[in-house]
């Protein structure tokens, strides 16, 4: 069954020969002689294209342009008119129509143009439905996740990915920010273009300055070549200073200059090169405390926090750990060729109960350290690195193996815990709606206030 056609126009000649034309084409045709009439049927029906006359009895094509994206934003609308004119045929593609015709036409010409609409409205529906399945799944880039605080960190960054602004992304070590950075990057208009990154923290002060700027032959002892610094190599890319806060001030203020003026001079050299590239900072301080510390200019923080991401740590997001775990099972087991597929339920109890100070990064090492040593097709609690073997519980003593079910209960009672048993904040954490978290306290016997 072809798409339903709606044809609006108050010649009843004209209407009728289009759906006779339609219809021979396979189309399911219905038509109006005016608005009232279009939405009417609208009402009832769905249609997939509305072929509208610009002159109608109670009003122009126009507002019935409108009033049919309203009612249904995926409906293609053709304008036809008799009166065609450039402005007009502009405003109606401004308000959304796919194309502008003017009679008379040709049944060739009507056909291909219907053609052309319905095809465009079918691609426009994939695309739809392809973000709403990558909406649901719990990934952005090469970050994993499912609780709201990193879905939160992943519409923000979809939000900004698309724009030329500058990001600042903060968050303690090993939550991730190189992969928000890159994440930023791979979404841009940039993406085809280099994605040059510097961690600040690790290059002595003596070299930071050449690799960013670059320098010219001669320009201090053993610069016997030129060469190009990675701001210049981050043209019409991104540019990723890590630990921003660790680079000495006096670049700082040389880096202000380059992103005030677009330009950068290497060491020695006399002449300025155009550069443009998207800067994204990350660092593990407060950006506040950096600058009481006097390790961050506030000239150049009001530059580069456009836009500021902040990354929950792995305990405010304990509910991913499960997701996070499987994950970094499965690379490991294929990267090192074990035959490790489960983790045990008093393994996982442990996970799932630890502090992780390092964050994703430590949950990422303790795993592919668990799959190296593991005997047999389980991690066991023994396999993990010694300070997760160490019972968290007041009594030091290891709880028995338990099951899923254990293991979920556990989940529970640690979210009620991290929010004061705040219940709401609680089913936020786990990803669970408020009624489905209370029958889940109900079957495992955990009260309502905090003992």
């Amino acid at each position: 069954m072809k798409p339903r056609i709606l044809v609006v126009d108050d010649e009843t000649v004209i209407a009728e020969n289009l759906r006779l034309t339609l219809e021979r084409e396979g189309y399911d045709v219905e038509t109006a002689g005016n608005t009232v009439g279009a939405m009417l049927r609208m009402e009832t029906r769905e249609f997939a294209l509305g072929i509208v006359d610009l002159i109608l009895p109670d009003g122009d094509g126009l507002h019935l342009l409108r009033l049919l994206k309203a009612k249904d934003p995926s409906i293609e609308v053709i304008i036809m008119t008799g009166h065609g004119s450039i402005s007009k045929a502009v405003e109606a593609t401004k308000q959304g129509a796919f194309y502008f015709v003017a009679k008379p036409f040709d049944a060739d010409e009507m056909l291909m143009l219907v053609g052309k609409a319905l095809e465009r409205r079918r691609l426009l529906a994939e695309t739809s439905d392809l973000r709403r399945k990558l909406a649901e799944q719990a990934a952005y880039g090469e970050m994993l996740g499912s609780s709201p605080a990193i879905k939160r960190v992943f519409e923000m960054l979809e939000s900004v990915a698309a724009s030329d602004a500058n990001v600042l992304i903060i968050g303690e070590s090993g939550t991730g920010k190189e992969l928000a950075a890159n994440a930023v990057h791979a979404k841009s208009t940039r993406a085809d273009g280099p994605m040059v990154k510097i961690n600040c923290a690790a290059l002595p002060k003596d070299l930071i300055e050449s690799e960013l700027f670059g320098h010219v032959k001669g320009a201090f002892t053993g610069a016997s070549t030129d060469k190009s610094g990675l701001l210049e190599e981050a043209h019409r890319g991104s540019l990723l200073l890590d630990e921003i806060t660790e680079m000495p001030l006096d670049l700082q203020a040389k880096l202000l200059r380059v992103l005030e003026d677009r330009t950068v001079r290497r060491l020695g050299g006399a002449k300025s090169v155009p550069v443009d590239f998207r800067l994204i900072c990350s660092t593990n301080r407060e950006p506040d405390a950096a600058l009481r510390e006097g390790r961050l200019r506030q000239d150049l923080y009001f530059r580069i926090n456009t836009v500021t991401v902040a990354l929950p740590s792995l305990r405010d997001r304990s509910g991913d750990i499960p997701l996070l775990a499987k994950s970094f099972l499965e690379r490991f087991r294929a990267k090192h060729g074990r035959d490790v597929e489960t983790i045990d339920p008093e393994a996982y109890r442990r996970l799932l109960s630890y502090g992780w100070p390092g964050n994703i990064r430590e949950l990422e090492h303790a795993i592919e350290r668990a799959v190296l040593v593991a005997r047999g097709h389980e991690i066991t609690l023994a396999d993990l690195p010694e300070p997760l073997q160490v019972d968290p519980s007041p009594g030091g003593s290891a709880p028995p193996p338990g099951s899923l079910e254990e293991i979920e209960r556990v989940s529970i009672v640690r979210a009620l815990e991290s929010t004061g048993w705040n219940k709401q904040a609680a089913a936020q954490v786990l990803g669970l709606r408020r009624p489905t978290l209370y029958s889940k306290m109900r079957r495992h016997g955990i009260p309502q206030r905090r003992a």
